[in-house]
């Protein structure tokens, strides 16, 4: 079914000390929605305060981008780590970005964990519960970003259950595939790089409800909020691109906070 408005989130806030990762001030005024790092797999204290200004200054949406404590791996690498040790990364997480908000005068919006915890998640969901049950206990009225596809009736339980709002994402530049997963990165053509291609992509999805898997079947897809990387100068002409498709298309691009209804799950 087609939608007149559309969340767009970026994961940024990722330089640390002297390093500096990706192009927040130029990415975060064409989003909606930021999702910062919170120190665990990027980020530190200087960089969340700045970035969550930065996103004050747009006018945009922040939420929590919890990981895995692997600055190393940059969070990409599974954890062996139990369902209370997730929840109280979390929990830690959370709490510390809430704290830079609330002392900048805004309340974050939501939380998106950030990639193998997000990943592995999608694989089981005593995670998903685990982070809801972490965030519910800060603020019920943050939203948890989850993938969307197939087990969408599980994922609004977990919601129900917990008293939050669930926000399904949709990986413009991602590969699917036919069970509505994602294509591995270790996989050729996990990441479409074709800027033309993925606003196609992310149009079809937002416009039909519909979305072509990597071995060119389709298959139903319907969410709330559109992922875009924006780390490189490559990626940000493709943050463009998204932003231009969908507002020629007349598709308003808002936060969640401004088109998700409270209790409708």
């Amino acid at each position: 079914m087609p939608v007149n408005k559309i969340d767009l989130n970026s994961d940024v806030g990722e330089s640390f000390g002297n390093y500096k990762l990706g192009l927040d001030e130029e990415v975060v005024p064409l989003i909606s929605s930021a999702n910062v790092a919170c120190g665990f797999h990027a980020g530190d204290p200087a960089v969340m305060k700045r970035t969550i200004n930065i996103a004050r200054e747009n006018g945009v949406a922040v939420g929590a981008h919890p990981g895995f404590p692997d600055l190393i791996g940059f969070g990409r690498r599974n954890m062996d780590a139990s369902l209370e040790e997730i929840h109280d990364y979390v929990l830690y997480q959370v709490g510390a970005l809430q704290a830079f908000a609330t002392a900048q005068g805004i309340k974050l919006q939501h939380v998106k964990p950030h990639g193998a915890l997000y990943n592995m998640a999608v694989q089981n969901n005593d995670i998903w519960e685990a982070v809801a049950r972490a965030i519910a206990a800060l603020d019920p009225n943050l939203i948890l970003f989850v993938l969307a596809g197939s087990n969408r009736k599980d994922l609004e339980a977990i919601g129900a259950r917990h008293g939050i709002r669930i926000a399904f994402e949709f990986f413009g530049d991602r590969a699917y595939n036919s069970d509505g997963s994602l294509v591995s990165r270790k996989e050729p053509g996990a990441v479409i790089h074709d800027h033309e291609a993925v606003a196609e992509k992310v149009l079809k999805m937002v416009k039909e409800g519909r979305v072509v898997c990597q071995d060119g079947s389709e298959i139903d897809m319907a969410a709330d909020t559109i992922c875009v990387h924006g780390d490189n100068p490559s990626a940000l002409a493709l943050v463009k691109n998204i932003r231009e498709s969908l507002q020629s298309a007349g598709v308003e691009i808002a936060a969640p906070n401004a088109t998700l209804v409270p209790g409708s799950l």
